[in-house]
């Protein structure tokens, strides 16, 4: 056996392959562990800020505390977006529920959220739903195709009724795709960058799931577009 292939097999040998489940645990302990230092060193700037006398000492003491809280705040969020999806269902109008969404991503991407282009036909179809969770996924989701790699032009959204089943479809312009989408949300942690850990799509996806949707993406060449493609089962076909 070659001295690489000896190399390769060691390597492959030394891999270790974890449930997603033993990850989500490890996180959740250390992030609270690490919230209970956090809230500590708090309180003592706290502590500290009521006994100096000085101005700026004091306005740097503030200062550090809002360093922590938003340490804090970060930890938060990342136990969150790893946290099981227990939905609230309502029967919920299709429609109303693409009304609603249009009106949080204007009012959560503000001038950006004009370079969506919303085609809306949903009827009077009904779903049983969890909005805020769903809305917070199809956020995730158009907030990814205003960040990543867009080229020019708008941003479709069409969202209409196949079937028994409410679509939504959104295609962002690109000039050229070179990820995979086999797995599209099943990564999480592949792609981490500050403040960033892969989990947002993740997230997307498990919400959608637990709704009995799917989520599917395809890089369309001919169109320069990347398509997302959700469905609902809308709640008579259940």
């Amino acid at each position: 056996m070659s001295e690489s292939l000896r190399q390769h097999d060691a390597a492959a040998a030394t891999e270790i392959h974890l449930p997603m489940s033993h990850v989500v645990r490890f996180v959740r302990q250390l992030s609270h562990d690490l919230r209970n230092h956090l809230n500590a060193a708090e309180l003592q700037a706290a502590y500290l800020k009521e006994i100096v006398d000085d101005r700026e000492v004091k306005d740097e003491i503030q200062r550090l505390r809002g360093m922590v809280s938003d340490l804090g705040g970060s930890l938060h969020n990342l136990t969150a977006a790893l946290a099981p999806v227990r939905l609230t269902r309502m029967p919920y109008e299709a429609s109303a529920f693409a009304e609603d969404l249009q009106h949080k991503v204007a009012q959560q991407f503000g001038n950006d959220g004009s370079v969506f282009d919303w085609q809306v036909n949903a009827g009077n179809a009904e779903l049983d739903i969890d909005p805020q969770l769903l809305q917070q996924a199809f956020v995730e989701l158009l907030g990814n195709a205003l960040a990543h790699d867009r080229a020019d032009g708008k941003i479709c959204v069409n969202a209409e009724v196949e079937g028994d089943c409410f679509v939504l479809t959104l295609k962002e312009p690109k000039s050229s795709f070179a990820a995979s989408t086999e797995n599209w949300g099943r990564e999480p942690f592949k792609l981490v960058k500050h403040g960033h850990y892969g989990l947002g799509l993740y997230r997307a996806r498990s919400i959608i799931e637990e709704h009995g949707g799917t989520l599917t993406a395809l890089y369309d060449s001919g169109a320069s577009a990347l398509v997302t493609l959700v469905s609902l089962p809308i709640a008579h076909a259940s």
